[in-house]
């Protein structure tokens, strides 16, 4: 699932591309990337299906800013070009004893091992919790939070104060990190969309999938090629292998759930 904080500054979110893949057992890599539009401070929030027990130091956030064309190489290891695109919205918190903030490239990060613990961070990060309430699946996910920069309010002034502040549209480098994956035969994709607030069974996509290690269904890609040959794989963290992909392009109207794949020959 993808949401972002601060409802009323949230303009729309495009060209969502997630990378997955398993780094070592039982520890999946997940790589984010998109354009936001927005008039303000925001966050993305992403759910994930955390090992039970896994406490706050579970999840270690990978510095991409050297690779900002990840998602760029990936791409080119297929024959045909990726879309671009996807939508969604809303929500984060914070109070008690703060979460730990990790400086990661463009980003600030945190991980929120529980829902209750969305009370330690940033007040303007809170997701609303009646949206958990619709969402059973995740009460016992634990969830990465980017703090993302360079929608802060940019106009001053008299005039400013009686009109809404134009959005402003960023493509932000790759988000990435690795985390003790619950089930050890799945890969995991967010792609639950929150747009306005509420849970809709169905929601509109635009987004391009790429993982590894994998038995892929057949309308999953293969890459051309072992992603060696396109990626540089030390400025990509080792997040990618030297083997091939598989791509999926989901587009238009779709069942609003998380997509899981069987690990398997890729």
């Amino acid at each position: 699932m993808c949401c972002f904080s601060n409802a009323p500054a949230f303009d729309k979110v495009e060209g969502t591309q997630i990378f997955a893949r398993f780094v070592a057992p039982g520890r999946q890599a997940l790589a984010y990337s998109m354009t936001v539009s927005a008039r303000g401070p925001l966050a993305m929030i992403l759910p994930l299906p955390v090992a039970s027990g896994a406490g706050e130091d579970a999840l270690e956030f990978v510095d991409l800013s050297g690779c900002p064309r990840f998602f760029h190489h990936l791409n080119q290891a297929f024959p045909s070009p990726a879309p671009r695109g996807g939508f969604a919205s809303r929500a984060l918190s914070a109070q008690p004893a703060p979460l730990k903030v990790h400086q990661v490239g463009d980003f600030e990060a945190s991980f929120v091992p529980s829902i209750p613990d969305f009370e330690r961070l940033d007040p303007r990060f809170r997701i609303e919790p009646t949206i958990w309430s619709q969402l059973p699946t995740y009460a016992d996910y634990g969830f990465a939070v980017f703090q993302l920069r360079g929608f802060e309010a940019g106009e001053r002034g008299f005039l400013a104060r009686f009109r809404a502040p134009a959005p402003r549209t960023k493509t932000v480098h790759p988000m990435a990190f690795v985390f003790p994956r619950r089930h050890p035969n799945t890969l995991f994709f967010p792609t639950v969309h929150i747009h306005d607030g509420e849970v809709h069974p169905r929601a509109a996509f635009d987004h391009t999938l790429y993982a590894q290690g994998v038995a892929a269904p057949t309308d999953w890609a293969r890459s051309a090629g072992t992603l060696g040959g396109y990626l540089d794989l030390a400025a990509a963290q080792d997040l990618v292998a030297d083997t091939h992909a598989v791509r999926r392009k989901l587009v238009g109207t779709h069942d609003n759930t998380d997509i899981l794949l069987t690990v398997g020959a890729a």
